[in-house]
């Protein structure tokens, strides 16, 4: 592994220790984890709830507020590969 391959490394580990923290706050006050994706269409995210469900959900603007309507809620298998996807497994 080059230096240069090593920082990246490291760099991601740390991203994604934070991301990780990020998470678990959320969950432990009750609050659902956002998950953007750029495999999504512009517009579309993932949202995490505490209880461990996933649904796909649109995100649109009124005003200067954002609002979320969901899609469709992602069957137990589906949202464990989004969960590894972005390495929160």
């Amino acid at each position: 592994m080059s230096a240069t391959d090593f920082t990246i490394s490291m760099t991601d580990e740390k991203y994604l220790l934070t991301v990780k923290g990020i998470r678990s706050r959320n969950f432990s006050r009750d609050i659902p984890f956002l998950i953007l994706s750029d495999k999504l269409p512009d517009g579309q995210v993932y949202r995490e709830f505490p209880d461990g469900h996933i649904e796909l959900q649109e995100v649109f603007s009124v005003g200067s507020k954002f609002r979320y309507k969901a899609l469709r809620t992602l069957p137990a298998s589906e949202a464990n590969t989004v969960r590894k996807a972005y390495g929160l497994l």
